[in-house]
Order: C-alpha cells, then sequence, then structure tokens
C-alpha cells in the first residue's frame, strides 16, 4: 500500500530515526509514494511547518532536531520543490501549500461533515464550522458562514489558538489531563482580550466543566463582540474526531444565551454526525 509523506506526517508523531521509520514502514507493508528517502522528506515537513512561522536559524531549536539534520530537510524540501535555496538562504515556494490541501481533499471528515454544517448554519442563521486539534492549534476544516462576525477571514485550513476558541476547548477536554496540560505549557498563552483565560489551573477547571456539560461556550475571548458554542463529534467508538460550533456577534446573542438557543440544533448535528462517522 502506498501512503503520502502529508499522511505520514499526520500519524507518524514524534518523528523517529530515518531508520527506525524505515523499518516500521517495511514491518506495516507501506511504502512511501515518489519518496525514496520518507524520514528525510517527513521531518522536511515538520521543519517547514516551523519554518513557514518562524523562516531563520531557531528552526533547529524549535524542531527539537540538530542543525545538521533541519539542513538536510530544508534541503530535501528544497529538491522536491517546496522550497528555494540560493547557497546560503532557504524561502519556502507556494507549492507547500499542496501539503495542507492535500490532507483536506484526502480525509473524509470534511466532505462528511460540509452537508451537516450547511444545515445547522441555514437553521441558527449564524455561521458554523468544523475543526481537528493540530498541537497547540485548531485546524478549520469546514464552514458554513453566514455573515463575517470576526476581523480575519476564516477559511478551511485556517488556524486558531486552541486554548481561547470554543472548539479548542471541546477537543483539549477530549485529552488526558496530562495531555491537556502539556499543550498548555507548550501554548503562547495571549491575552487577546480582557476576558481571555490565561491561568492554567484556570483552564483546566474549564476543560473539565466543558468535559462534564458536553459543551463549551466563548466569551468574546478570541475578540471582542465573537461569542461562540461548540460540541464534540465523535465517531463510533467514542472518540473526538473533531468539533463544531456556532459563532454569533455578542450583541445579537450573548454568552448565557447561546447554549439555550443554539445548543439544541447543535446536538441535532452532532447525532447526525455519529451516524455517518462509522
Amino acid at each position: 500500500m502506498k501512503v503520502s509523506v502529508e499522511w505520514l506526517s499526520e500519524f507518524v508523531s514524534p518523528l523517529p530515526a530515518p531508520e527506525e521509520l524505515a523499518r516500521r514502514l517495511t514491518r506495516a507493508g507501506l511504502e512511501v509514494e515518489g519518496m525514496e528517502r520518507p524520514a528525510e522528506a517527513l521531518r522536511g515537513v515538520v521543519v517547514a511547518r516551523i519554518t513557514a512561522a518562524a523562516p531563520h536559524p531557531d528552526a533547529a531549536k524549535l524542531t527539537g532536531l540538530d542543525r545538521a539534520t533541519v539542513r538536510r530537510s530544508l534541503l530535501t524540501l528544497a529538491e522536491l520543490g517546496y522550497a528555494e535555496y540560493d547557497g546560503k538562504f532557504f524561502a519556502l515556494t507556494p507549492k507547500i501549500l499542496r501539503l495542507g490541501h492535500s490532507y483536506l481533499s484526502a480525509t473524509p471528515l470534511p466532505v462528511l461533515i460540509q452537508p451537516h454544517l450547511d444545515q445547522l448554519s441555514e437553521k441558527a442563521g449564524q455561521s458554523a464550522s468544523a475543526s481537528v486539534l493540530d498541537g497547540t492549534e485548531i485546524v478549520y476544516i469546514a464552514r458554513a458562514s453566514q455573515r463575517r462576525v470576526m476581523s480575519i477571514n476564516l477559511t478551511p485550513g485556517s488556524r486558531l489558538p486552541a486554548f481561547c476558541a470554543s472548539m479548542g476547548r471541546v477537543l483539549l477536554s477530549a485529552l488526558p489531563e496530562a495531555e491537556a496540560r502539556a499543550v498548555l505549557a507548550r501554548t503562547d498563552l495571549k491575552q487577546n482580550t480582557p476576558n481571555t483565560k490565561t491561568d492554567v489551573e484556570e483552564l483546566m477547571a474549564e476543560f473539565r466543566r466543558v468535559r462534564d456539560q458536553g459543551y463549551a461556550v466563548i466569551d468574546q475571548e478570541l475578540e471582542i463582540g465573537l461569542c461562540s458554542i461548540a460540541v464534540p463529534v465523535e465517531n463510533d467508538r467514542g472518540q473526538t474526531v473533531a468539533a463544531i460550533n456556532i459563532g454569533a456577534p455578542a450583541a445579537h446573542a450573548p454568552a448565557a444565551e447561546m447554549p439555550a438557543r443554539y445548543l439544541p440544533l447543535l446536538r441535532e448535528t452532532q447525532k447526525a454526525l455519529s451516524l455517518v462517522l462509522r
């Protein structure tokens, strides 16, 4: 069976040594499509993610890889067309965007969720979204927009910090507490608004509350004027695989009113999705 480097980057973490990865692939009967050096390419994907945010020598420090490995990985990216190298500096090329697009086009979740989000958004009269957890961030995988409620334009592939987003709180609450705490330890707990919760113990208590009640409400913690409510999406094994939410202007739907207004609609969509994620 052939798999892509992008697929590996989603499911092999932390990165093993190249020889160990090769042994695992052989034992599993997997072949990396178009890659003679899958481990190097996989490391390249990780380095690319860091380099995209911080394209300077800190890439080695931020990835936890040594400088020689980072250099080899970036050279591999250059060979594959994902980066340019002038003999001194590396720069990513637009082709790097294909990695994220490959995930969104290959995974069945966006395709399965989108029509349900469209119905949810229509019934609620507000924007509805779906996301998955990726490290300290949530990644939007589907969205149905009624009106612009944020200053930034959210589309599939957009990222937001998980700790202060309603879908992020739902996804973090589904993790074992030690894992959730570890995510917070790696997170820049930025005070986006006066309402943003940044204390680790307060956030951990919030995750427990979300887990107990089955939903999360955000009251203008990400951006002033925006409230949202989210619920988990589970597969047939009871595992949280995504989260869905409804976002609305605070002037139209204050946080205190969101459960009464939108939770029944979210529960209805949640139940419908549980039937198709089998």
